[in-house]
């Protein structure tokens, strides 16, 4: 059973947005999930309980579930991260040089053609391809 897929198809119904699955040392999984107005205790906690009887259903073994709230460097991973989070301070980690550097720290402006618009603390807008993005994680402002 892929459990990425069961996850995906499961957290929505529940009002919640899959942002990321991790397989942990020693055979558990971590969960974190997003709402609208962000995750609280008891929203964990419902997600839990709730997971831990589909897996006991769907026969997934594991040894430790968690889930939790992404925080407040969430992690963007999908497209549709960047167009939720336009406006928002990023860091963008690439697999490949672009205007020849791989981390940046700018706002996000949209995506256009496939490429993350950021708009660097110099002015300078930068286009960075989606399939180069290794990592990037919302900035907090204070």
């Amino acid at each position: 059973m892929d459990v990425r897929l069961l996850l995906e198809n499961t957290l929505p119904g529940l009002g919640y947005e899959l942002v990321d699955f991790e397989l942990t040392p020693g055979g558990g999984f971590r969960v974190f999930i997003d709402k609208p107005g962000g995750i609280t205790v008891e929203d964990c906690v419902s997600t839990s309980n709730h997971l831990t009887r589909l897996f006991m259903v769907e026969n997934i073994d594991y040894d430790r579930l968690e889930v939790s709230s992404p925080g407040l460097d969430r992690p963007l991973k999908k497209e549709a991260d960047y167009v939720r989070f336009q406006g928002s301070l990023a860091k963008v980690r690439t697999r490949l040089p672009v205007e020849e550097q791989k981390r940046f720290t700018g706002r996000i402006t949209g995506i256009q053609d496939g490429a993350l618009q950021l708009q660097l603390e110099d002015g300078r807008t930068v286009a960075i391809a989606l399939s180069n993005i290794d990592k990037a994680r919302l900035e907090p402002e204070f």
